[in-house]
């Protein structure tokens, strides 16, 4: 029964389905099951007709008793049972209407909802997991609900863990592993849901917990991933390796090879370092941004002339100071309050300034970085490394 607005004012069969489906949505039915714990009876009260209903809607109280009447246990011979209750009315006498409904059993909850095959399938998959992988009892607790989103592949998903389980961090490509019936890329798609489960079932010194998340998937497992490479070009042909200046190598083993220069100059924008000017035994690092980490283990940039080229903003500083913890002989370029103050017309804004403390900057670099933090010259100005015109950068180069 509606009011005229729409908004239903008594309970329906429709609702009470709601209810339960609520039950299942939440995983509280199957979660019940491990714990051994039904939640069965439940009991559900009902918004139910007044006494001024019954005198002047008599007709559709009548048919709201035959629509609940319906739905129910009576009508179709599982769901819900009506608890009723007698009204004394001064005009209409004794009648009888619903009170509230019961649903007696789990079984009768999932045939009013339709999820008894569902119910049937994640009992079979529960049952066949902890048979392997009992330590799953507690996931399953956790994300009853979730198995059900990977019930076609459940077969495969059991054999990825099965194969990690006695290969402890086996060193190798997911395109190296031979497991039946399961491709690298079936795993690569399922990272989140293998990596909860493997969580579980694996001894915690096998796992990384430095990492975690879809990209820290290998490395948690002791699976080998993309290498991160350094990308650099060498910018004079005296330095070049054979007919090579632009490449991009590992990290371990660009720090084996001096490669023959003594000036090196690292800078986050890519096409400044592609663009970088001539500079004799020079050499230009770029596309980094914090992932100037990969450089720590380069200890001959501690022997060469090392320049940091970033934008002019909080982060750069930032950066630098980073990199400064790993080699304190780099300097910055190009990042000082001339090379600010002669671009104005180009400054942009930084919308997420860095607000932490640095403690490595030069007297000049961190009267920069304090200007930049006060907005004395306007919120989050900054200069990108990109806009500072060719020529400039050419000047300050041979000015070196």
């Amino acid at each position: 029964m509606k009011k005229k607005g729409g908004g239903n004012i008594w309970s329906t069969p429709g609702e009470i389905r709601e209810k339960i489906m609520r039950l299942w949505d939440r995983g509280d039915i199957l979660s019940a099951r491990i714990r051994m714990e039904s939640p069965f009876p439940i009991t559900l009260s009902l918004r139910r007709p007044g006494a001024r209903d019954l005198l002047e809607r008599f007709g559709e109280v009548r048919e709201w008793i035959r629509s609940l009447e319906e739905g129910s246990q009576d009508g179709k011979g599982f769901g819900y049972r009506i608890v009723w209750t007698t009204v004394n009315h001064r005009i209409l006498g004794r009648n009888r209407i619903p009170l509230s409904v019961v649903i007696p059993t789990e079984s009768d909850a999932l045939h009013l909802i339709g999820r008894l095959k569902e119910s049937t399938l994640w009992q079979g998959l529960f049952e066949q997991t902890l048979l392997l992988f009992p330590s799953l009892s507690g996931w399953f607790l956790n994300s009853p609900m979730e198995v059900l989103d990977h019930l076609r592949e459940w077969d495969r998903i059991l054999s990825v863990l099965g194969w990690f389980s006695i290969n402890p961090r086996p060193g190798l490509y997911l395109r190296q592993l031979d497991i039946p019936g399961v491709d690298s890329k079936f795993i690569e798609s399922r990272r989140k849901i293998i990596s909860e489960l493997l969580d579980w079932i694996l001894p915690e010194n096998w796992i990384d917990q430095s990492v975690s998340g879809a990209r820290g998937f290998e490395r948690r497992y002791g699976l080998l991933g993309k290498p991160a490479l350094l990308r650099f070009r060498l910018l004079s042909r005296e330095v070049f390796q054979g007919e090579f200046s632009d490449m991009a190598v590992r990290p371990e083993e660009f720090s084996r090879s001096h490669l023959g220069v003594n000036r090196v100059f690292v800078t986050e924008n890519e096409i400044n370092g592609l663009a970088f000017p001539d500079v004799p035994k020079g050499l230009v690092i770029f596309g980094l941004g914090y992932g100037v980490d990969r450089l720590a283990d380069v200890r001959w940039l501690s022997g060469v002339d090392l320049f940091y080229w970033g934008d002019i903003d909080t982060h750069g500083f930032a950066i630098l100071d980073r990199l400064r913890s790993y080699f304190p002989n780099v300097r910055s370029f190009l990042m000082d309050r001339e090379t600010l103050f002669a671009h104005r017309p180009l400054w942009g804004h930084e919308p997420d300034p860095f607000s932490g403390v640095l403690t490595r900057l030069t007297p000049s670099e961190e009267s920069v970085f304090e200007l930049l933090k006060s907005d004395s010259e306007g919120p989050g100005v900054r200069l990108e490394q990109e806009r500072i015109p060719f020529g400039w950068l050419q000047e300050a180069v041979l000015g070196l």
